[in-house]
């Protein structure tokens, strides 16, 4: 069936769901298969949210369905729908628990102790309901329920799990363990402080009740630009906290659903019906956000005292991100001192697997200079020919730094770390105009920066001439691999990096099937999506793939060595032998340099590594005069390829 199709039959309610298997715990745990009560068990959930009537009609909001929701397609419109009947009555059942203790407690503490109690107990069941709805997959290693919130959407799993919250490592009973741990660890902190008096303010970031020149630090962890959208993957919990805190905490649930349009993100999906031919949606959001973040930055800077620092921390990838952020941050007043990259993200976080965020937090410090009229009285344009060398030296010299500091960071991390020191020098030139005396944004600084790096990272890692010999193309393939380690990243990414090299990869995606989009990323293609089958006629072979490996000549030298590969795999050494010579292959230069770059930057023991392997190998080795074999380079990203942990140089 097509996917369209699937998607009208679940809405019209033809699929229904069923159990294939139970694991149980007592005396070990296994796995079982289903029997007539777990059946009729499902059954009498199903009776019971029909018969109850508070059960019948609890969550029924209509769902937020934003511009990544990949549930609403699919017909879960309300949040009922997000759990089996099965799951309802199990939540419902600890709600009901949670009312019948609730006046006991009031009455037994004070009314901030009740406060505090009522809500640890909630969040324990918000974490039962991450792992027990239609968006919670089974966990196949560990054999148990992975969270609903571990990615940057809400996916309606094929597998999901209906979990026992009364047994096993997933239930009420662990999670409360957990959360109670949880606290006592936050408040073992206070212990040895003398004064541990510290005020919490919840609220809008733009609008603090706090003095004006009073703060001499802040430390801010904005939202990422685009890289998730807290307020919709909040709802999940919000709807069921509601149930259980909406009369403690009236003014905190005062929605349906958390509020979308005061969240200082860009957000696509709220701009869906005033995006014209003009401004697209994504425009909006990215305006939204910036205004938002200047509005935030605007307080911080009021509240800081003459002289008084504020610190940033940003993880996005994407320039597009930093190119927001930057110009939030200089219209508020705030002059750029300092960058410190630092390793911190975990990759399983929700906000960064997968997505775009890198591995490494920026740590980007901003001073409200002595004299707030500074950067008022300061205003003379700069031309950009004056600040581009600068941005690229800076830059330059970052990269090598980091590289020669022993942290572990990855590729895209050096890159993004020497963003730091380019905005600083962009900053301290503001404003910056193009010799039309149009204002260049930082975007433009920050692309010089990827551009430079990039380079540097050539010379580190790849032995040899580097790129010299390649056409455009090619190097824009090594280069991804080399730069983001993986077949998958950032659409972003890959369209900065084709404009450092001359290549507008949306220009040459469809000839060359060299890349595709998998859910908006990039995905590069290896030799086996590209290389027609050369064991079929000419007729049988697909017209998908571009790659002819009966030709004689090729004007991308990735298409040659991808064919060659393919013909080493299908018609064996010999064959391969003869075709390499007929094209001369054992003396162009472009060839063997392509060939020995995919040896250095391809995942080793990945298919396609060993592909280039066997090319570079044995009698083919000699046939082509190869001066390397795949073992000289086993070692080159070995030292830098484990994530250095915080601690480790904190």
């Amino acid at each position: 069936m097509e996917s369209d199709d699937i998607r009208t039959a679940f809405k019209n309610g033809e699929y229904d769901t069923t159990i294939y298997g139970v694991k149980y715990v007592n005396d070990g745990s296994g796995w079982r298969a289903p029997t007539t009560e777990d059946y009729k068990a499902c059954e009498k959930a199903s009776e019971r949210t029909e018969s109850d009537f508070r059960l019948n009609t609890i969550l029924t909001q209509d769902r937020y369905i934003g511009d990544e929701d990949r549930a609403g397609p699919y017909g879960v419109s309300k949040w009922r729908d997000a759990f089996t009947d099965r799951q309802l009555v199990t939540h419902y059942e600890y709600l009901r628990a949670f009312e019948e203790v609730e006046d006991g407690i009031r009455e037994s503490h004070s009314e901030k102790e009740a406060e505090a109690i009522l809500t640890i107990l909630s969040l324990v069941s918000s974490k039962a309901i991450d792992r027990n709805t239609r968006f919670a997959p089974l966990d196949t290693g560990k054999g148990y329920p992975a969270n609903a919130l571990g990615g940057k959407h809400f996916t309606l799993q094929w597998s999901f799990v209906d979990n026992n919250l009364c047994a096993g490592n997933q239930s009420w009973e662990d999670n409360f363990n957990r959360v109670r741990d949880s606290y006592e660890e936050l408040v073992s902190y206070l212990q040895d402080i003398e004064d541990p008096e510290s005020e919490v303010l919840v609220g809008d970031a733009a609008d603090l009740d706090i003095e004006s020149d009073t703060v001499q630090a802040v430390v801010i962890d904005p939202p990422y630009y685009d890289s998730i959208i807290y307020s919709e993957l909040s709802d999940i919990c919000y709807v069921w906290l509601k149930e259980y805190l909406g009369d403690t905490f009236p003014e905190m649930f005062t929605g349906e659903l958390s509020d979308k349009d005061d969240e200082a993100v860009a957000n696509v999906a709220e701009y869906e019906e005033v995006a014209d031919s003009s401004k697209s949606k994504k425009e909006f959001a990215s305006e939204d956000y910036e205004d938002k973040m200047a509005e935030i930055f605007q307080e911080l800077y009021r509240v800081l005292e003459p002289g008084g620092v504020m610190t940033v921390m940003f993880t996005h990838k994407e320039s597009s991100a930093w190119d927001t952020l930057t110009k939030s941050l200089i219209r508020s007043g705030f002059t750029v001192t300092s960058t410190h990259p630092i390793t911190s993200e975990m990759p399983q976080r929700t906000d960064t697997r997968g997505g775009g965020s890198a591995d490494s937090t920026l740590l980007l410090t901003g001073r409200k200079p002595v004299d707030a009229n500074q950067h008022e009285t300061d205003s003379t344009p700069t031309l950009w020919s004056d600040v581009r060398t600068d941005t690229r030296d800076v830059a330059k010299d970052a990269a090598r730094e980091l590289l020669n500091s022993g942290l572990s960071l990855t590729k895209t991390d050096v890159i993004i770390s020497a963003f730091g020191p380019t905005l600083k020098v962009y900053a301290d030139a503001y404003p910056v105009v193009d010799d039309q005396d149009n204002e260049v944004p930082p975007r433009r600084a920050l692309e010089e920066a990827r551009e430079a790096v990039t380079r540097v990272l050539v010379e580190e890692y790849l032995e040899g001439e580097g790129l010299g010999d390649l056409d455009d193309i090619t190097e824009w393939y090594i280069l991804s691999w080399l730069v983001h380690e993986s077949d998958t990243f950032h659409y972003d990414d890959g369209h900065q990096l084709g404009l450092g090299v001359g290549v507008d990869i949306d220009e040459i995606k469809r000839s060359t099937k060299i890349w595709g989009k998998k859910r908006g990323d990039i995905q590069l293609k290896t030799h086996e999506d590209r290389v027609q089958d050369i064991t079929l006629p000419p007729e049988e072979r697909s017209n998908r793939t571009p790659v002819d490996p009966e030709a004689l000549s090729y004007t991308i030298a990735l298409d040659a060595v991808h064919a060659a590969m393919h013909v080493y795999e299908k018609q064996g050494e010999d064959v391969a032998i003869d075709w390499l010579k007929e094209r001369n292959f054992d003396t162009d230069a472009g060839f063997k340099a392509t060939l020995k770059a995919l040896l250095q930057v391809l995942p080793q023991r990945s298919s396609e590594w060993e592909a280039a392997r066997d090319l570079a190998i044995g009698r083919t080795h000699d046939a082509l005069g190869l001066e390397f074999t795949p073992t000289d380079f086993t070692d080159v990203s070995k030292d830098r390829s484990e994530q250095t942990e915080l601690g480790d140089h904190a």
